[in-house]
């Protein structure tokens, strides 16, 4: 196994006991909730196995639904959007993801910004959308995603810089 594997395990745990420990307890208003283990999918490598991604993507999910009871809403959050990265990344980035050369933990540009906003926008629609299953509560759906989005990103981008790794 290399370091980059043995990175991903660990990152992968940190970010589950971290949101089940902090961030499932740590409500605003009483409807704004941050859920960054998402970033998980986020910072996967971008030359990584895409079928890895999706079934760990799954396997975050569904940890995510036993320990917050919610009947599989992050599992299919989760899958949709490691679904959509590649995407997201080619929207974002342009030609350097074609060659591979992204890295998220580095200064904060509009590319990156714009990934970390369009893969928390699409993770959280998609998993309160799931949640409701009404129509009928569309603008409530909205309202959640665009409150919890401002608060996820404002975690993820703190965490990221948090942790990032040195270079050498």
């Amino acid at each position: 196994m290399n370091s980059t594997v043995i990175f991903n395990i660990i990152r992968f745990f940190l970010l589950i006991a971290a949101q089940v420990v902090i961030f499932n307890n740590l409500t605003l208003f009483g409807f704004i909730t941050s859920f960054p283990y998402i970033l998980f999918i986020m910072l996967y490598p971008v030359n990584g196995n895409r079928n890895v991604l999706l079934a760990v993507s799954f396997l975050l999910g569904i940890l995510m639904d036993m320990f917050s009871n919610s009947g599989g809403v992050h599992a299919a959050a989760c899958l949709v959007l490691a679904y959509f990265r590649p995407g997201i990344f080619k929207f974002s980035f342009g030609l350097s993801y074609e060659y591979q050369t992204v890295r998220l933990d580095d200064v904060l540009t509009p590319e990156r910004f714009s990934f970390i906003l369009i893969s928390v926008v699409v993770h959280h629609f998609t998993m309160f959308l799931l949640e409701v299953f009404r129509l009928v509560l569309f603008w409530e759906v909205l309202l959640r995603t665009l409150c919890s989005t401002v608060f996820t990103i404002l975690v993820c981008i703190i965490l990221i810089y948090m942790f990032k790794p040195s270079r050498r």
